[in-house]
């Protein structure tokens, strides 16, 4: 079974995320949005699929990261999301919440090895 096919997105905290959008806007030329940006891409084995990696920074202040404490989360793209759960919940890995469904793919949140959470996205492309 496949478990990660991709970087989904990198998420940063920031003292002022609408200036840090401005700031990649003007100097780096990414398309921003109160989210950040996606920057779409094509599978190597599949070109006529497209996918999707999320930039997007988020208020300093955020509790999102919890319970790391980290400034950054990483979100990895991964095929059939239920299974790899179930995976890893018999590897004893932590789990830090349960599926959740959305227009854009499921999610789940788990904690790495050194506390460090990690969002999990099985995309709807």
């Amino acid at each position: 079974m496949k478990k990660v096919t991709g970087i989904g997105g990198i998420l940063f905290k920031s003292k002022d995320p609408n200036a840090m959008n401005d700031w990649y806007k003007t100097h780096l030329g990414l398309e921003t949005s109160p989210y950040g940006t996606s920057f779409e891409w094509r599978e190597s084995e599949d070109p006529s699929k497209k996918g999707l990696t999320q930039w997007a920074p988020f208020s300093e202040t955020t509790k999102y990261f919890e319970p790391s404490a980290k400034d950054f989360m990483i979100n990895y793209r991964v095929e059939n999301l239920e299974a790899l759960a179930e995976e890893l919940k018999k590897e004893n890995v932590t789990i830090l919440d349960t599926i959740e469904t959305y227009d854009y793919g499921k999610f789940l949140h788990i904690l790495d090895l050194e506390g460090n959470k990690i969002q999990l996205w099985e995309p709807i492309d």
